[in-house]
Order: structure tokens, then C-alpha cells, then sequence
């Protein structure tokens, strides 16, 4: 029997009918990460960015759309929830948007390579919301969209390394073979490697951000990419550089206290109906899924703000936005808080023996070293039976020396050193995501923390 092609979103939504039915049976799974799986083996690739150093290789996974004209800089300013005072050439900034009402619709890192020349990178939300804008919107741009990896035959304009931990400076320095010069956190420095201009952002996807170049990200020319990346492996060589792979590169989220993929809020309410009819009935937004033991049947109670994402503070009513208004008008209520949720180690290894061993029926499997096994997770967070939040994006380090995860809680629930319980699996035996063998949840304690856990 042929497939049903929707033309757009708002066709596919129309059809199914029921948009958590949807996503919670998509037969999407975790995001794609298309570089190899392991170089040395996820657990030293991941010990490298604590001790020395790791390079993984952005190059692929990530949608760039690029946006140059004299209202470029406009365009970004109507959408992004950030202050955009004094920003320009050689800046940076991870971008923040927002519905009409104040919810969530993505993020990604936003490039001032010019004044007027601008690049959103990231998963392909935030990006296509932009080029939404900028197509239908009056702004004078051009866009460019330069697709990941598997959406574009392995092409790509540019290539992209993130090196993270404590040796960066020194093996950036010593590739150049030239003193780094000084960049300032979220700025971009120029310089030549074996010949090649790059531009290097001062961020960091691992340790303290703000700390000078525990984290540079070095982009250039695609047609170069093998060129520098031999001379910063030739460089990181004494120093212990080791290349990071698919597996151990999901973690660093966990440690660093980046929630991937929420549900972005653009499947309901008319104002958002453009868009939707704008996207297509098989792109990312479409064939995204939702995975874990948090189940309603309104789409809306998905849907997070700024401050649950730990992003209240890029927050500047300095300027119009699409949702200032809405986002003013929650500034004082209470808000979910970002927090850290270290599982406990006796109750995490009997779930796994549990899900492997013995008669059935089996707890859900956790994939190492990171379990999704959808797009966006969402797991129950309890305090004596109450619901207090959610669970998402969990998985192991060796940094952490066991199973944590990222939650976001109410604010009165986040008190350091807490023990919460996390209700791991689905319900009902599981969802029809291919991804999901049949199960029964269990529960696992945790203790809260508030601050980076490494």
C-alpha cells in the first residue's frame, strides 16, 4: 500500500487528527547524528573533554540556513526573544524564539559572519521559522539554506569542529602557529590553520560556560575541512586530542544542561497556522516524535517557556518580538527551572539487569550512553506521588560517574539535594514507535540538583 504524502503540516495535522497520537507513534527516533559511532569508544571520548581534549565533527547534523540583506539583522530582532543591542560582525548568540503566545518554538546558535549576513545552525525549528519570515514577511533578505547531511546528499557549504576541554587553547595555538587572539565568550576570532581562514566561536558544549576556550568551534570552507582537520589532530597529538564520535556526542548535552528537543509549540492555535501550512507534511517538524512515561492528550501541555528551558535570562523586553506581550505577562508568575537529576545508582542498575534478564515482562531498555529513543523525551518527575515536572534527555557519563538526566521542575520543587523519582517507560506497555519494545515502567529515585553536576 503506497504512503500518504501530506503536502504540509497543517494537512497532515487535519488528517490524523490527534497531534500527541501523531508524535507519540511517529516512527522517528532519536535525532540523527551522521558521523562515526566511536573512535577509540565513547567512554575515553567522553573522559576527553574533562581531561584533555575531544574534536567532534559538526560538519553534518545540523540545518544552516543563512540570511543576508539590509533587513537581516530586523528580521532576527522580530523573532528572537534576546537582546540585540551592538550585534554584528563576529558575534554570536544562541537564538531564542517564541510563539505568539509565549511558548517555545526552537533555538539554535545564531553567526554574524557580516553586519548584515547572519547564519541560524541548529535543528531545524528555529531555522525554518526564521526563513519563514524572511520569505513571507517584508524584510529585504535572501535566504540560503544549506540542508544536513542526510537531506542534501552529503553536501555542505561549510565545515564545522567542536573542540572541547581543558587542552583546546594549546592545540588550537599550535595548528595556527600563531598565538590565538583574544575572543570574548559567544565571539568569533579569525585566523588561518595550514593555510585555511576559519572563524573561531568562543563556546563551550561541556565544562563552565564563559571559561576561556575550554570550547572553540572552528568553522571554514567545506572543501578544506580535511586539511584542518589533519593539521588539529597533527597539533592535539602530545596533548592527548582524541576525535569524538555519534555515541559520546548526544552526553555532552547532559552534562552541559542543553534540552534538545522540546515540543516545539506550533502544532495548534490560528496565529501559527501560516507556518504550519508553510512546513512540510514530511519534514522534521512532521515526522518528530515523543517518547516517555508523561502522557495528556492536549498537545499544549508539551509545550515549555524560556525559563523552563533555563533560558529566562537572554530574555531583553528592550525591543518588539513576536510573544513579548504573552512573555511579559508570565515574567512574574511562578516557572519551571532547569535542573540536574542524578539517578540512583542501585535503583539504575537493577532497571537495566531488569530489562534484559529474567522472565518477562522487562523494564524499557536503556540504550548507553544515552537512552532516547524519540525525538523529545518526557518523563514524569514525582515528589511523594505529586507530578512536579519532567524528565528528558538522560543517559551515562563517566565525568558523572553514573545515570543522570535534565529535568524541569517547579520552582518551589527545585531544592538542591532532593530526592524526586523519575518514572522510567511508557504506558500502556509502550507506544507503536519501532523504537519501543514492549514494557512496564518502573520507578527510579534521583537527587536534584541545581547546578552542572561535572
Amino acid at each position: 500500500m503506497p504512503s500518504v504524502i501530506h503536502v504540509n503540516l497543517e494537512e497532515k495535522i487535519q488528517k490524523v487528527g490527534n497531534v500527541v497520537g501523531m508524535l507519540r507513534n511517529a516512527p522517528q527516533g532519536p535525532y540523527v547524528y551522521p558521523m562515526r559511532a566511536e573512535y577509540t569508544n565513547w567512554r575515553d571520548e567522553q573522559r576527553a573533554w574533562q581531561e584533555t581534549a575531544v574534536l567532534f565533527d559538526q560538519s553534518h547534523h545540523m540545518t544552516d540556513i543563512y540570511f543576508k540583506g539590509p533587513d537581516a539583522l530586523r528580521l532576527m530582532s522580530d523573532l528572537g526573544v534576546n537582546g540585540f543591542k551592538n550585534f554584528g560582525r563576529n558575534k554570536a548568540k544562541q537564538f531564542v524564539a517564541c510563539n505568539h503566545d509565549g511558548y517555545f518554538v526552537g533555538d539554535a546558535i545564531l553567526f554574524a559572519f557580516e553586519d548584515d549576513e547572519f547564519s541560524l545552525v541548529g535543528r531545524p525549528v528555529a531555522p525554518n521559522w526564521a526563513a519563514f519570515h524572511a520569505e513571507t514577511g517584508n524584510y529585504r533578505v535572501t535566504v540560503t539554506r544549506d540542508e544536513r547531511s542526510i537531506a542534501n546528499d552529503g553536501r555542505r557549504l561549510t565545515f564545522r569542529f567542536q573542540l572541547n576541554g581543558p587542552a583546546t587553547h594549546r592545540i588550537v595555538e599550535k595548528a595556527a602557529q600563531a598565538p590565538l587572539p583574544r575572543i570574548r565568550f559567544f565571539a568569533m576570532g579569525e585566523m588561518e590553520i595550514a593555510g585555511v581562514p576559519i572563524r573561531a566561536l568562543n563556546h563551550t558544549m561541556v565544562g563552565i560556560p564563559g571559561q576561556e576556550f575550554t570550547g572553540l568551534e572552528l568553522i571554514g570552507p567545506s572543501e578544506h575541512s580535511e586539511t584542518v582537520r589533519a593539521a588539529l589532530l597533527a597539533a592535539g597529538e602530545e596533548f592527548g586530542l582524541r576525535q569524538g564520535g555519534a555515541r559520546a556526542y548526544p552526553s555532552t548535552a547532559i552534562e552541559s544542561g542543553w534540552i534538545p528537543a522540546p515540543v516545539p509549540a506550533l502544532y495548534t492555535r490560528e496565529s501559527m497556522r501560516p507556518f504550519r501550512e508553510w512546513l512540510s507534511g514530511e519534514g522534521f517538524e512532521a515526522s518528530a516524535s515523543i517518547g516517555g512515561s508523561f502522557v495528556s492528550d492536549d498537545i499544549e501541555d508539551y509545550y515549555v517557556t524560556p525559563w523552563d528551558l533555563g533560558y529566562g535570562h537572554v530574555i531583553k523586553f528592550d525591543h518588539d518580538f513576536i510573544g513579548r506581550a504573552a512573555l511579559e505577562r508570565m515574567a512574574d508568575r511562578p516557572h519551571r527551572r532547569k535542573v540536574w537529576l542524578r539517578w540512583n545508582d542501585r535503583d539504575t542498575e537493577e532497571l537495566i539487569a531488569d530489562s534484559l534478564f529474567g522472565a518477562a515482562p522487562h523494564a524499557k531498555y536503556l540504550e548507553m550512553p544515552v537512552s532516547n529513543y524519540a525525538t523529545g523525551t518526557y518523563d514524569k518527575v514525582l515528589v511523594d506521588g505529586r507530578l512536579v515536572g519532567i524528565s528528558a534527555n538522560n543517559g551515562y557519563t563517566v565525568n558523572v560517574g553514573g545515570w543522570s538526566s535534565l529535568g524541569m521542575v517547579d520552582e518551589s520543587e527545585a531544592i538542591d539535594g532532593r530526592e524526586v523519582t523519575v518514572v522510567v517507560g511508557e504506558e500502556n506497555g509502550g507506544s507503536a514507535k519501532p523504537t519501543v519494545e514492549r514494557h512496564v515502567q518502573r520507578h527510579i529515585r534521583a537527587t536534584l540538583h541545581t547546578r552542572p553536576l561535572v
